[in-house]
C-alpha cells in the first residue's frame, strides 16, 4: 500500500517494524521465528535495510521478495546513495516497480569499511528523491503516484553536520525533493524528539514525523548502538537506573524496556504519528512494549 494511504487509513498509532537481511542458515531461522512471532501485530509496514555501499543489495531483494508473497508484511526497502550510479539505481528501481513494491526509504547510506569518500552518482539522499520522483513521473510504476519515498531524520542531530541549522536545511532540501514521510534513527531521550519535531515546524517541514524506537534488552547491545549510531545519548535517569542493576542481566532487561515503554507512552501522548521498531530481528522486545502499551492489532477484515 502506498505511505499516502497508509498514512491516512491506518488505526493510529502508525506501528511499523524493521528487519536487516540475514546471512547465514541461522540467522535465517532466527528471523523466520521473529516473523511468525511479530505476524500477529499486523504492522503497517515493515522495512529492510541495505548494507553499507549496498553490501546486502541482493540479499536486501531476496527478503522483499519473500515479504511481499506474506498477506502480513509490506515490505518498504532501504535505498541508499553511497557507490551506486544512477543506472544502478534504475536498474532496483524497475525490479521493485515489477514486483509491486509501493514505497522507498531513500538514504545517504553508510561508507563501506575502509573507504574514504563515495565513488557513486548521488552525493546527498536529496539526490537520491530527485532520482526516485523522476521515475515516478516517467509512469513507471503500476501506481500512478509511483513510489511512496521515506527519508531519514536525526533528532539527536546528524553526526556528519554538526551545525543543526545546516541540518534543517538538508532535510528541508529532501522534502522538497518529493520525500513524503521521515523516519527517526533511534533516540532515548524524548526531548530531543519534540524540539526537533517543533524545529521542524519552523522550518517548514510538514512532512508526518515516524519515531524510531529501539528497546534495548542487554549492556552490550547498549554499548554496540552507542558505537554504531555515532554517539547516540542516554539520558542521565535511565543511565542511574540501569547502574542500580549493576550486573544483574535481568534487572537491567527489565529497566531497558520500562524506558521504551515510558518512551512510547509520551510520544502517544504527544500524538506522535507512528512507532518505528527496530527490531534488531528480535521479536521479543517490541513485543514487550507493545503488549505493555496495549497496542493489540489484528489484520483487518
Amino acid at each position: 500500500m502506498h505511505i499516502q494511504d497508509i498514512l491516512l487509513a491506518t488505526q493510529r498509532p502508525l506501528v511499523s517494524l524493521e528487519f536487516f537481511p540475514p546471512r547465514s542458515p541461522e540467522a535465517v531461522k532466527t528471523l523466520q521465528d521473529t516473523l511468525n512471532q511479530l505476524a500477529p501485530l499486523n504492522p503497517d509496514f515493515v522495512s529492510v535495510t541495505y548494507g553499507a555501499g549496498g553490501g546486502t543489495r541482493e540479499l536486501t531483494r531476496g527478503l522483499v521478495a519473500e515479504l511481499r508473497q506474506s498477506d502480513v508484511f509490506d515490505p518498504i526497502p532501504h535505498l541508499t546513495c553511497v557507490g551506486h550510479t544512477e543506472s544502478q539505481i534504475h536498474s532496483l528501481l524497475e525490479i521493485y516497480a515489477a514486483a509491486g513494491v509501493s514505497n522507498l526509504l531513500a538514504l545517504r547510506g553508510d561508507l563501506p569499511v575502509g573507504t574514504a569518500s563515495n565513488s557513486g552518482d548521488f552525493q546527498q539522499a536529496a539526490d537520491l528523491v530527485r532520482f526516485i520522483r523522476r521515475f515516478n513521473e516517467r509512469g513507471l510504476h503500476p501506481d500512478p503516484r509511483g513510489f511512496g519515498i521515506g527519508v531519514a531524520c536525526f533528532p539527536e542531530g546528524h553526526p556528519a553536520t554538526p551545525n543543526r541549522m545546516l541540518e534543517m536545511d538538508h532535510l528541508k532540501a529532501k522534502i522538497d525533493a518529493g520525500a513524503d514521510y521521515l523516519c527517526t534513527q533511534v533516540f532515548f531521550d524524548n526531548h530531543d524528539f519534540h524540539d526537533f519535531r517543533d524545529r521542524c515546524e519552523l522550518a517548514g517541514i510538514r512532512a508526518p514525523i515516524l519515531a524510531g524506537i529501539l528497546p534495548l534488552t542487554t549492556a552490550s547491545g547498549m554499548r554496540r548502538m552507542a558505537e554504531l549510531a555515532g554517539g547516540t545519548r542516554f539520558p542521565a535517569r535511565l543511565l542511574r537506573a540501569l547502574q542500580r542493576a549493576g550486573e544483574d542481566a535481568e534487572a537491567f532487561r527489565r529497566i531497558a524496556l520500562h524506558h521504551s515503554t515510558e518512551q512510547c507512552l509520551d510520544l502517544l501522548d504527544h500524538e506522535v504519528t507512528g512507532l518505528h521498531f527496530y527490531t534488531l530481528n528480535q521479536a521479543t522486545p517490541t513485543l514487550s512494549v507493545l503488549r505493555t502499551l496495549g497496542i493489540h492489532r489484528h489484520p483487518q477484515v
